[in-house]
C-alpha cells in the first residue's frame, strides 16, 4: 500500500501547504468507527493517485490546536489542498465516492 503520510503540527506547513502536489488530508480520531472504516478505501486511493496527489493524515486527539485553526468541529473530515489553498471540505457522511468526485473536479481539473 502507498503509505499516508502522518502530519502534525510540526509537519503540517511543509507537508500540505507547502506541497508541489495536490494534497488530500483524512482527519480521523481513534474513538471514529466512521473514519477507521474508511481508512482502507483512502489507502487505496492514495496507491491509485500516487504521484499526482499527496493523501495525508491527521490525528485529531493528537493535534486539538491545529485541529481548531483548521476549523474542524467533527470526524471524519477531509481537506483538499491545491497550490497551499483550501479549495474544498467534506465531513460527516463521507463515501469514497465524493472523495474520489473532489479529487477529481477540485484537485485535478
Amino acid at each position: 500500500m502507498w503509505p499516508l503520510v502522518e502530519v502534525n503540527k510540526d509537519n503540517f506547513e511543509a507537508e500540505v501547504l507547502g506541497s508541489d502536489l495536490p494534497v488530500v488530508v483524512d482527519l480521523w480520531g481513534p474513538q471514529c468507527g466512521p473514519c477507521k472504516a474508511l481508512m482502507p478505501h483512502v489507502e487505496k486511493l492514495a496507491e491509485e493517485y500516487a504521484g499526482r496527489v499527496k493523501f495525508c493524515k491527521l490525528n485529531v486527539a493528537e493535534n486539538r490546536r491545529l485541529v481548531i485553526s483548521l476549523k474542524v468541529m467533527s470526524v471524519p473530515t477531509f481537506l483538499f489542498y491545491r497550490g497551499g489553498e483550501l479549495v474544498e471540505k467534506l465531513t460527516g457522511d463521507v463515501t469514497i465516492e465524493k472523495i474520489r468526485e473532489a479529487v477529481e473536479s477540485k484537485l485535478l481539473a
